[in-house]
């Protein structure tokens, strides 16, 4: 049997040290890192990729792509597929920054205490996301919008960046997403007045809600906070926390190492599959939600 190779692309100095790691620990043999790779590179790195091989290798071969981007990554995917020539075809995932596994974990981690804790599930919740500019609100403001959510972005400098990013989810997924200003107290208290869902996704150590602004959410179920760093991005949210009621009594708190272990086990299965299938796998973070799903329970 042919080697296992994984090439892994990113657009930025330095590949990520964590999905390396993780690559290896999930079994491929070979681990080849590109870096400073934009779009116009894929064609030529693709290509060379799948013709070095036999085409019965291609599932022996897999194409990684990095980065901090979503939109990017994505563009990255599909310039890889279409450089595949039948039946020369490899295997490609796309978690840049870990965001992908990170914002399915963290949606799954919300559903399942939907289902346990209230008999119920994202369909028709209004879910107000914070650190609305980044990958991981990204990845869950579609995956909440696709499973019938009611998604909106918040924005910590206003509502026109998160409004373009809510655009490009419509154009490219055929959802709608909200998009709201959060640059002040009063405007964060104002988006999550008719939240049934809080996720916080914003940089590390950055508080985000006290537990005054929680008083504003009273139909608050499930709130979600992936800050490992003190403090915490929503308060009376520590990182270790599972379904633990929030400090005004109203919903309950999930903390980044109860997402982050199911982000883990995720992106490790998703490896892991690249190298078990008989076909080549094309996974993004569609791909890592329904399997994160299935690891919460």
């Amino acid at each position: 049997m042919a080697r296992s190779i994984l090439h892994m692309l990113t657009p930025l100095k330095h590949m990520s040290p964590f999905d390396v790691n993780m690559a290896v620990d999930a079994g491929f043999e070979t681990i080849v890192t590109y870096t400073g790779v934009d779009l116009a590179d894929v064609v030529s790195l693709t290509q060379d990729s799948i013709f070095s091989r036999a085409p019965q290798d291609g599932t022996r071969t897999g194409i990684f792509i990095g980065g901090k981007n979503a939109e990017d990554a994505l563009d990255m995917v599909d310039r890889a597929k279409k450089a595949f020539v039948p039946p020369f075809a490899n295997h490609v995932f796309a978690d840049p920054a870990g965001s992908f596994t990170t914002g399915a974990a963290m949606v799954a981690e919300v559903s399942r205490a939907l289902r346990a804790k209230f008999g119920t599930d994202l369909k028709g919740k209004r879910i107000v996301i914070f650190g609305g500019a980044g990958v991981v609100a990204y990845v869950a403001a579609v995956i909440g919008a696709l499973e019938g959510a009611r998604a909106v972005l918040v924005g910590h400098d206003g509502e026109e960046r998160v409004s373009k990013i809510a655009f490009t989810m419509k154009w490219r997924f055929g959802i709608e997403v909200g998009a709201v200003d959060g640059s002040t107290v009063e405007a964060r208290r104002a988006a999550i007045q008719d939240a049934e869902v809080i996720l916080s996704a914003g940089p590390a150590g950055i508080p985000i809600l006290s537990a005054e602004d929680l008083e504003s959410a009273p139909k608050l179920m499930v709130a979600s906070d992936v800050n490992a760093v003190p403090p915490a991005g929503i308060a009376g949210i520590d990182v270790n926390a599972v379904d633990v009621a929030l400090p005004t009594g109203k919903g309950l708190g999930i903390g980044a190492l109860a997402v982050g272990n199911v982000k883990y086990q995720t992106q490790c299965r998703l490896f892991r599959r690249m190298l078990d299938s008989s076909e080549p796998l094309c996974l993004d973070f569609r791909d890592a939600y329904t399997l994160a799903v299935e690891i919460a329970g």
